[in-house]
């Protein structure tokens, strides 16, 4: 049978790997939910400001996008308008969908809480704070919470 040594070397090395996949996760994804909860956010602004335009200023506001572009009747100037805050909402609402159906923001708080949880028990487990008995039942523990982030292969952690 291993001895302590051994099985606390491989626990720590089977904790390194699954720390690298989670940043290799959190590398990959990070940069899209970004993008799409600011597409979002930008989205969701550009809708109210095409509706609180001629809501605040009424019809000199009208006219004066009327002028600006030229319009010959100010009626064309709402239904512009409408149908762009429309299409605008809309597509910040199906960015909302999606990113409610992949739950991305929330496999990335799992994987950052994941991330942090493995750093500690290695930590533990390098001073010798940890039984290695202890150490395993942590990490089936901090894994379970991840299933979403798959192991990196040996040729790929090198």
């Amino acid at each position: 049978m291993a001895d302590e040594s051994d099985l606390r070397q491989d626990l720590l090395r089977r904790v390194d790997a699954r720390r690298a996949a989670v940043d290799a996760f959190l590398r990959e994804r990070r940069p899209r939910i970004r993008r799409r909860v600011t597409a979002t956010l930008v989205l969701t602004s550009l809708s109210a400001a095409l509706t609180a335009g001629p809501g605040a200023g009424g019809g000199a506001f009208t006219g004066t996008v009327q002028d600006t572009f030229d319009l010959s009747e100010s009626m064309t100037v709402w239904r512009v308008l409408c149908v762009l805050a429309t299409l605008v909402s809309l597509s910040a609402a199906v960015l909302t969908a999606i990113e409610k159906a992949h739950g991305s923001a929330t496999q990335l708080s799992a994987a950052e809480a994941a991330r942090v949880e493995l750093e500690g028990l290695s930590t533990l487990l390098e001073f010798g704070h940890l039984s290695v008995e202890d150490g395993v039942k942590l990490y089936q523990q901090y894994v379970t919470k991840i299933p979403f982030v798959d192991d990196v292969p040996a040729a790929a952690r090198s």
